[in-house]
């Protein structure tokens, strides 16, 4: 039987602690996910026109999403706080499903993981775009958000099975 891993935010009492990174190297650090926002025809369309009621919705997802990586800290009770130096929203429309998807890019030099900050990147853009949308379509559905990719510190790259990156 395999061995079962510990959990690095319980102590020997089993009691919750942040994790102490203190004493590991400082490494390139990158975390790349993604999430998916599906529309009706209608709104899809409105959106591709730059139409709906609140303005710019694409962009202020992304400047949503930049800040919310910023301040995963504040978000995650147990997440460190990380000076990021870089963060990239990217979003691809696709006309058949009507659909939005989302990626985040994060990346830092540092001592732990950015894939919370990833994470919280593109749910806060999917957010974002639900309340941008919301007066045309209340039904949309946001979904389908996972890490894509992450490299840096011991555990090495990772790389979900079904994706490839451009």
């Amino acid at each position: 039987m395999a061995k079962l891993k510990s959990f690095s935010h319980l102590d020997e009492k089993g009691q919750i602690q942040m994790v102490n990174v203190g004493g590991k190297a400082a490494t390139r650090r990158i975390a790349i996910a993604e999430g998916y926002v599906e529309f009706s025809e209608e709104t899809f369309g409105l959106l591709q026109q730059k139409a709906l009621p609140k303005g710019d919705v694409l962009t202020t997802a992304k400047v949503a999403g930049i800040l919310a990586a910023k301040k995963t800290q504040d978000l995650i009770p147990l997440c460190h706080q990380l000076n990021l130096t870089s963060v990239d929203i990217k979003f691809d429309l696709d006309e058949v499903k009507h659909r939005l998807r989302i990626e985040a890019k994060v990346e830092s030099e540092g001592k732990t993981g950015v894939e919370m900050e990833a994470l919280v990147a593109v749910h806060i853009a999917m957010l974002t775009v639900y309340d941008m949308c919301k007066a045309v379509q209340k039904d949309i559905i946001l979904g389908k958000s996972r890490l894509l990719y992450k490299e840096g510190g011991k555990s090495g790259i990772f790389q979900a099975k079904d994706c490839s990156l451009n």
